[in-house]
């Protein structure tokens, strides 16, 4: 009997020993996972709020103003991606009768270059003069706006400042309507966009029409427009064929800068 306790004492100490072992063993799983989770948790979201801050700076779609050719209106649309141009599209464009054939034939080359280019430093297309340049008008204009809204947004010194006095010109247009004048042909009226004392924009509202009148108020009225706005004032010269419908313009112009204040 006395012989037994040792032995006994040898086999209760090894059963212990292989007992905290196992114990151990089973404990280390447990943790390595756990703190691997804690590892790869932690960093998706600090890559990810940067990528969406980047993504959202300088993206939007943006409308130029409209440029008056002597054909008629040219305006751009642009969609913008961090600061790109992902797709350019031109919402008014010169239509009626050969301009209809060279509008089809020229917007979509003037859309891809200003994708490709990323500016309004593209080329003329042949063939249409008049409405690339208006293009290029209202595509610069459009490019600023951007421009400038991505300024005010992120708050940076010189390009806020330049986009804040662009947008203070724009809140402070003023949109006037000329008086009727009436014509052996018909009403003409004007209505004109004055921004820091000049004239931005004028366009007719009122024209005489019916018969031979659809074709020289067509072809009277852009020239017309886009003199005023190259003058700044209602001292524009007629157009040929046109001498009534020039001088009911300028006197319903002449009365509309009087509105806004000469």
């Amino acid at each position: 009997m006395r012989k037994s306790h040792p032995i006994r004492r040898v086999v209760l100490a090894g059963a212990a020993t292989v007992s905290g072992i196992v114990l151990l063993l089973s404990l280390k799983p447990a943790s390595d996972p756990g703190s691997a989770q804690a590892a790869g948790g932690a960093a998706p979201p600090a890559a990810a709020s940067p990528q969406g801050g980047a993504q959202a700076a300088g993206s939007g779609t943006v409308t130029g103003d409209a440029a008056q050719t002597q054909y008629g209106a040219v305006q751009v649309r642009l969609t913008m991606n961090n600061g790109k141009i992902a797709q350019a599209e031109a919402v008014q464009a010169p239509k009626g009768g050969r301009s209809d054939q060279i509008t089809a034939n020229a917007v979509p080359k003037l859309n891809q270059a200003a994708v490709t280019a990323g500016s309004a430093d593209i080329d003329a297309v042949s063939g249409a003069t008049y409405t690339s340049a208006g293009y290029k008008e209202s595509l610069q204009s459009a490019i600023d706006k951007m421009k400038a809204s991505a300024g005010s947004s992120q708050g940076s010194g010189s390009q806020g400042s330049g986009g804040g006095a662009q947008d203070s010109g724009g809140a402070q247009a003023t949109v006037v309507n000329g008086s009727v004048a009436q014509t052996q042909y018909g009403p003409v009226q004007v209505r004109i966009t004055v921004s820091g004392g000049k004239i931005t924009k004028a366009e007719t509202i009122q024209a005489p029409k019916g018969g031979r009148s659809d074709q020289i108020t067509a072809d009277a009225v852009p020239k017309l427009n886009q003199a005023a706005v190259t003058a700044g004032s209602a001292d524009i010269d007629a157009v040929s064929g046109a001498t009534y419908t020039s001088a009911g313009y300028k006197e319903s112009l002449q009365a509309a800068l009087d509105q806004a204040g000469g």
